[in-house]
C-alpha cells in the first residue's frame, strides 16, 4: 500500500470544496455520472480505432444505493485507470494556485474555468470516497484509491476482474437524503435524462404477452430500469424526423403539455457547435408562466434552465433544448462566461427564430393569422426588447381590429390614413383593450367611419410606445380617451345649441353631482345621438398609470384622473334637464346621468351601485 498527499497548495482546500465548490450539493451526481460517461465514450473511441480488441460488451452505467452501508456507488464499464493515471488525474487538483482559487471563488459568478473539479464534488456529500478501478490495458492491475476528505490518500492493488471504475461514496449524516431511492431517481431524471450512455438504476416490472390467440397470457418480468434516452431528437438530423417525432419529444420534455404550435431545429457546426430544438408553445397572455423552459445542455449533459445569458430575454418564452460544447461555463456550470461565442450564439438563435416566423407568414398567411393570438405576445416582446429582431419581424407583425381582421402594421396604417390623420399630420390608431367595456365608444367611433384595433395583451402598452417611437408619424389613442369628435383632433367642431349662460348652468349642476367622485366636468357640443354623459380618461395620464401598474407601482400611486363629458346637444341635457324648474329634481337627474356613465365604464361599484339599482327600481315603480 502506498500513502501520499494530494498535490494542493493549502491544507484548507477540502473545507472550501465542501462549502463553496457548488451552490447545490446535488450537482455531485451529475459530475460523477458525466465522468463515467466520458470514460465509456473514450473506450468506444478506442474500440472504433481498433486499439481495444474484440467486443467491448455492455457499457451500461449503474447507480447503486446500499442504504444500510451508507454507500452510493457509480459504476461504469469504461476505460478505467492505471495506478499512474490515478496519480495524474486524482492526486493533482489542477489549480494554478490555491490562493487564486480562493480569491476567485469569493464571487459566485467569477469564472473558474475547466479545472477538472467534478470528481471532488464527491466530498460535498461524503466522509470518505473510494475509487475501485481497472484499466482496459492488458496486464493492468486493479487499483483502489481512498481519501477521507483531507489531502491524505491511500493507494492499493485490488483483485477487480472487470474493466471500469466504481466510485463509492460513504454518504455523511448531513446528506443522507442521497441514500433515498426517490431522491436519486429525481436527480437522475433532472441531470441525466439524455446522456449518451445508458444509465441503470435498479429494476422495474414490465408486462409481456406470451403465446398467441386464446393461449396468450400476460406475464410480469423484471427488467433493467434505464432512466435515460441516449438518442434524443435534437441530436438527429431534421430529415430523419417527422412531425410526430418532434411532438413526442416535446411531451418527453414537458409531460401533459398542449401541443406546440411549431418548432425550429437548430444545427450549426461553424463558427461554433450548437444543436437543439426550440418549440413555440401556446402563450396567450400567460407569458410570465412560460419562462425558463429552455434547457441548456453541454454534450447531452444537463447544465441549467437559466439561459438568460445565452438566449435573448424574449426568446425565454420558447420551450425546448439548446446543446453546445462551446458555451464557456464556470466550475459549477451555472454561470456563462461573456465571450464572443455567447454573443454569436445569441445572434444566431435570434435570426433563426425570425427567419422561421417570416417563412411561416409568407408560406401560409391565413394559418399564421390563426396562430397570432399565441405568437403575438412573443413577437411583440421581441420587437420591444431586441433591435435586430425588430428589423426582421416588423414586416410580419400583425394587428387585429374589433371586426377580427388582421393587418401588418404598414398595411393598417395605409388603411386608416385617409380618415384618421389628425391636424398635426399624425396617423391616429384608435384601439381598445376591452371591447366589451368600450362598446359604446367603439360604436360611436365606427359611426364616424373610424377603425378600432384590439390591444388587450399584457405588453401592448410597451408595444404601442415602441411603435410610436420607431415609426414616427403615428400615435395610439384609446377609444375612451376622449369623445368621438376629438379622438382624431381635427379642426372642425360642432356648435352647441345652448347659450353661454345655459352652458354655465349645466356645468354647475353636474359639478355638484360629481363632487365626490373626483372627475372633471367638461361640456362639449356633440351629436344629439351621442351619449348624454361620457367618462373619458386622458391618454397620457392613463398610460402612465398602466405603466406604473406593470412596474408594481414602484414610484407610488398615480392619481386616477378622468373627465365627465356632458353632451350639451343631447335632448336630456339641452331639454329636460334645463326645463326642470325644481333644483332638487334637476340635481337628481344630473346625478343619475353621471352614474349611468360610470356604470357604462364599470366604475360604479359597492354601495354606490346598490343605491343606483334601487333608485332605478324606484323610478320604474313610479311609472306604473
Amino acid at each position: 500500500m502506498q500513502k501520499g498527499n494530494i498535490s494542493v497548495q493549502t491544507e484548507n482546500i477540502f473545507p472550501i470544496i465542501k462549502k463553496f465548490l457548488y451552490s447545490d450539493h446535488e450537482i455531485f451526481l451529475r459530475e460523477l455520472i458525466s465522468n463515467a460517461v466520458d470514460a465509456t465514450t473514450k473506450l468506444k473511441t478506442l474500440a472504433g480505432r481498433g486499439e481495444v480488441k474484440g467486443d467491448i460488451g455492455d457499457t451500461t452505467i449503474e447507480v447503486i444505493i446500499e442504504e444500510e452501508n451508507k454507500k452510493l456507488i457509480i459504476r461504469d464499464k469504461g476505460i478505467g485507470m492505471t495506478e499512474e493515471e490515478i496519480k495524474k488525474y486524482l492526486n493533482q487538483v489542477a489549480f494554478s494556485s490555491a490562493q487564486e482559487f480562493l480569491e476567485k471563488y469569493k464571487d459566485e459568478s467569477s469564472i473558474i474555468g475547466n479545472f477538472g473539479l467534478g470528481f471532488y464534488s464527491s466530498f460535498m456529500v461524503a466522509d470518505k470516497v473510494e475509487v475501485v478501478t481497472k484499466s482496459w490495458q492488458k496486464k493492468a492491475k486493479g487499483v483502489t484509491w481512498t481519501c477521507e476528505g483531507d489531502p491524505e490518500y491511500t493507494l492499493a492493488e485490488n483483485d477487480k476482474k472487470e474493466r471500469g471504475t466504481d466510485v463509492i461514496l460513504y454518504i455523511n449524516e448531513e446528506n443522507k437524503e442521497f441514500l433515498q431511492e426517490h431522491r436519486i431517481e429525481q436527480l437522475l431524471g433532472k441531470y441525466c435524462k439524455f446522456l449518451p450512455v445508458s444509465i441503470k438504476f435498479g429494476t422495474k416490472t414490465e408486462q409481456i404477452t406470451e403465446g398467441e390467440g386464446e393461449e396468450a397470457k400476460e406475464k410480469e418480468i423484471e427488467v433493467d430500469n434505464i432512466i435515460n434516452n441516449t438518442s434524443p431528437a435534437w441530436i438527429k438530423q431534421p430529415a430523419d424526423l417527422k412531425d410526430e417525432d418532434y411532438q413526442a419529444f416535446y411531451q418527453e420534455l414537458y409531460p401533459f403539455s398542449s401541443t406546440p404550435l411549431f418548432w425550429i431545429h437548430l444545427n450549426i457546426d461553424y463558427p461554433f457547435h450548437l444543436t437543439g430544438i426550440l418549440y413555440f408553445p401556446k402563450l396567450a397572455n400567460n407569458f410570465e408562466l412560460q419562462k425558463n423552459k429552455i434547457q441548456l445542455y453541454s454534450n447531452q449533459v444537463y447544465v441549467t434552465d437559466n439561459v438568460k445569458d445565452i438566449v435573448p430575454e424574449f426568446l425565454t418564452l420558447l420551450h425546448g433544448v439548446i446543446d453546445s460544447p462551446d458555451i464557456p461555463l464556470n466550475v459549477s456550470r451555472s454561470y456563462l462566461q461573456a465571450d464572443t461565442n455567447v454573443r454569436k450564439i445569441t445572434g444566431y438563435i435570434t435570426k433563426k427564430v425570425a427567419d422561421k416566423l417570416s417563412e411561416l407568414y409568407k408560406k401560409d398567411e391565413e394559418g399564421f393569422r390563426a396562430k397570432w393570438n399565441d405568437i403575438g405576445v412573443f413577437v411583440k416582446y421581441g420587437l420591444i426588447s431586441d433591435e435586430k429582431f425588430y428589423e426582421r419581424a416588423l414586416p410580419f407583425t400583425l394587428v387585429k381590429n374589433v371586426d377580427s381582421e388582421f393587418f401588418t402594421i404598414e398595411a393598417y396604417k395605409e388603411k386608416v390614413k385617409a380618415n384618421q390623420t389628425d391636424k398635426h399630420g399624425r396617423v391616429v390608431l384608435l384601439y381598445t383593450n376591452s371591447p366589451d367595456s368600450h362598446d359604446s365608444f367603439i360604436q360611436a367611433a365606427k359611426a364616424e367611419g373610424y377603425d378600432i384595433l384590439v390591444m388587450d395583451n399584457v405588453i401592448d402598452n410597451h408595444f404601442m410606445q415602441q411603435l410610436e417611437y420607431k415609426m414616427q408619424g403615428i400615435t395610439f389613442v384609446r377609444v375612451d380617451s376622449d369623445t368621438v369628435d376629438n379622438l382624431v383632433q381635427k379642426d372642425e367642431k360642432k356648435e352647441s345649441v345652448l347659450s353661454e349662460e345655459q352652458q354655465k348652468a349645466v356645468t354647475e349642476v353636474f359639478e355638484k353631482a360629481v363632487a365626490e367622485g373626483g372627475g372633471t366636468v367638461v361640456l362639449k357640443a356633440l351629436s344629439p345621438e351621442s351619449q348624454p354623459v361620457t367618462i373619458t380618461r386622458p391618454e397620457f395620464l392613463r398610460r402612465m398609470k398602466e405603466m406604473q401598474a406593470l412596474q408594481g407601482n414602484q414610484f407610488g400611486d398615480f392619481p386616477d384622473s378622468f373627465n365627465v363629458v356632458v353632451n350639451s346637444n343631447h335632448p336630456l341635457v339641452a331639454g329636460k334637464l334645463l326645463e326642470e324648474e325644481d333644483e332638487a329634481a334637476q340635481a337628481e337627474m344630473a346625478e343619475y346621468l353621471y352614474k349611468l356613465a360610470l356604470l357604462d365604464q364599470g366604475m360604479l361599484k359597492g354601495s354606490n351601485l346598490t343605491a343606483f339599482i334601487k333608485k332605478s327600481q324606484d323610478l320604474l315603480n313610479l311609472k306604473k
